[in-house]
């Protein structure tokens, strides 16, 4: 099978438009057709890439052009033709995200499934593209930054061609072009670079290179503690830094990231910022990625079908595990410390703790369901669904505890994770792929371990009442308790939309403002006959005591309305973690845990 070949370019950036060509040079004799995914690994919503596709024209060899048509909202078929077939297109790219393409005049990103149009027949053809730079000398000092290999002499970060085994392999590499800063440093040997993209002032990259290489050095000796060998020949970590945003999004060899700018390290400022270890808890959660999504999969990602949703009642362990190991590994790695770890594993809990979805849709079906629900969020996901990648932690760390409970820690989750890598990771872009069927989870645990979870993992995963974390960890020495909001201030059970207006942006079940007829989308103007703004809310609240009537008026839509509120009482502002018991023992349990 002959080599697909690409080209992507720049065209337009002012208007935001990639020029894309494929050149397919033995099309199918019946009329090749092509094909763009619809949604991006690692993210599971339909986003109809498709849509960006503004123009397009078919060729042949001699230039004449070729008749195409669209034959559903993300194929094509042209016309059958002799030799070989070019497609050229134009990509509308303004999605500032992890998940598709950006384009503008200060920088360029985009992931393969939002540009790259799939021969059908020819997945298994090498791909051969030629990145090209703007015209213009305003993109002079412009660079690629990528973890797809040279081809043909192209100098590492430069313009040129890359090439990929495969189209599964062309479309899991990002690419980000512009101007950017550059760090490399190497764990275990193998090299690892650091892309910033962004206006960052005082950028402390000698400390931020230092943080990631204990990051990932912590994370390749847990799946390879012998050989301490990481599963790629090199890493790159792109972050765009903006103003306001969060995200990343894994790759086989490097990781997608969006962060806030004032969330980056600054040189001369030793003490970490709660937002730097927020960035680092990401950074590790997307290098988690690299064994535990991108290697370890559930059988139905083995391979994926870009064409459709692709279900799997997983997500659980993929996400959840992944959540659950990337702040354990910032303590494990000395990033930050048992103080600061049980603070954020409080927040999770907290955050679980908030909605009464957890009470309604389990893990297993979170994850079943994240195409319509996890991703398409509405005002009543508090109280109709539970985060796989929360909650997901949470049973985790109930496995976690409860292994290591049970064995004297000499086994944890550890075991597990090592296992599935060996069975179905270590290999899988070696030979045939093959991926974990969901029936056979369990018995890996317990194959692992020597642990039977038998009810605990049937009521974590199936079922929906809480997980009984209090006495999980009082082996460890370790107490958990709910912290009330300070002073006592009651509630309206109800979460506020941040702005100038108090507008309710969610309406717990059950709750006060639920009770008196409160909608999401309420927008209140007064308690009381006193003005209510999104920033004022609190000082009034604080002025009652729970079980206090008020009176509320709110506009909704462009009615007014009437309500009196029994208020509730203090909202749970947190779970908190502390160290109960310090004998020996309990010391020795909780050190194993946070260390090994």
């Amino acid at each position: 099978m002959k080599p697909i070949r690409y080209t992507i370019v720049p065209k337009q950036p002012a208007a935001h438009l990639f020029e894309v060509t494929v050149t397919v040079a033995d099309p199918d004799p019946a009329g090749q057709r092509f094909m763009l995914p619809v949604w991006i690994p690692g993210s599971y919503m339909v986003r109809e890439f498709a849509r960006n596709i503004v123009t397009l024209r078919a060729t042949n060899e001699a230039g004449r052009k070729v008749r195409i048509e669209k034959t559903d909202k993300h194929t094509w078929q042209a016309a059958p033709v002799k030799g070989a077939l070019t497609l050229r297109y134009e990509v509308y790219a303004w999605d500032l995200s992890v998940r598709a393409a950006h384009l503008d005049d200060t920088t360029g990103f985009f992931n393969g499934t939002s540009v790259f149009l799939s021969p059908l027949g020819h997945e298994e053809a090498q791909c051969l593209v030629d990145i090209q730079k703007p015209d213009g000398a305003a993109y002079r000092d412009w660079r690629v930054a990528t973890a797809l290999p040279e081809a043909r002499g192209t100098k590492r970060y430069g313009f040129g061609e890359y090439r990929a085994q495969n189209y599964d392999e062309l479309i899991d590499h990002p690419v980000t072009l512009g101007e950017f800063a550059l760090a490399s440093f190497k764990a275990h040997g193998v090299p690892h670079d650091i892309v910033i993209a962004g206006r960052v002032i005082g950028l402390d990259m000698a400390r931020l290179s230092a943080d990631l290489k204990r990051i990932c050095e912590t994370q390749i000796e847990l799946f390879e503690p012998k050989s301490k060998k990481a599963p790629m020949d090199r890493y790159v970590f792109m972050t765009q830094a903006v103003a306001d945003g969060y995200g990343g999004l894994e790759h086989r060899a490097s990781t997608a990231l969006i962060c806030n700018r004032g969330d980056l390290p600054v040189e001369g400022r030793d003490a970490p910022t709660e937002g730097y270890r927020t960035y680092l808890g990401l950074c590790s959660h997307e290098y988690f990625h690299t064994w535990n999504v991108k290697r370890i999969k559930p059988a139905v990602f083995a391979p994926y079908d870009l064409s459709v949703e692709n279900y799997t009642s997983l997500l659980w362990l993929f996400e959840g595990f992944t959540s659950y190991y990337d702040d354990l590994i910032l303590v494990r790695s000395g990033l930050i410390s048992q103080d600061d770890y049980f603070g954020l594993l409080g927040k999770v809990v907290g955050g679980v703790q908030r909605g009464s979805g957890r009470l309604k849709q389990t893990v297993a079906e979170s994850s079943f369901d994240a195409w319509v629900k996890y991703y398409r969020q509405d005002e009543n996901a508090p109280n109709a669904i539970v985060s796989y990648y929360t909650k997901g932690s949470l049973v985790a760390l109930a496995f976690d505890l409860t292994i290591r409970a049970q064995t004297d820690n000499r086994k944890s989750l550890d075991d597990v994770m090592r296992l599935l890598w060996q069975r179905f990771g270590r290999d899988f872009y070696r030979g045939k792929p093959v991926g974990v069927e969901e029936s056979e989870i369990e018995a890996i645990f317990a194959e692992a371990t020597g642990v039977q979870l038998g009810e605990l993992f049937a009521e974590a995963v199936h079922g929906t009442r809480d997980l009984p974390l209090d006495s999980l960890l009082a082996p460890f020495g370790v107490t958990l308790a709910p912290e009330l909001e300070k002073n006592g201030k009651p509630s309206l059970g109800a979460r506020v939309r941040g702005g100038a207006d108090c507008t309710l942006a969610a309406v717990h079940d059950g709750s006060a403002a639920q009770k008196a007829g409160l909608s999401a989308g309420d927008v209140l103007i007064a308690l009381d006959g006193l003005r209510v703004t999104g920033s004022n809310l609190d000082s009034l609240l604080s002025r009652y005591l729970p079980g206090a009537k008020v009176e509320v008026h709110a506009f909704r839509r462009d009615e007014l309305r009437t309500a009196q509120v029994k208020l509730d009482g203090p909202d749970v502002a947190r779970y908190k973690l502390a160290v109960s018991d310090k004998r020996p023992a309990a010391r020795k349990a909780r050190e194993r845990w946070l260390a090994s």
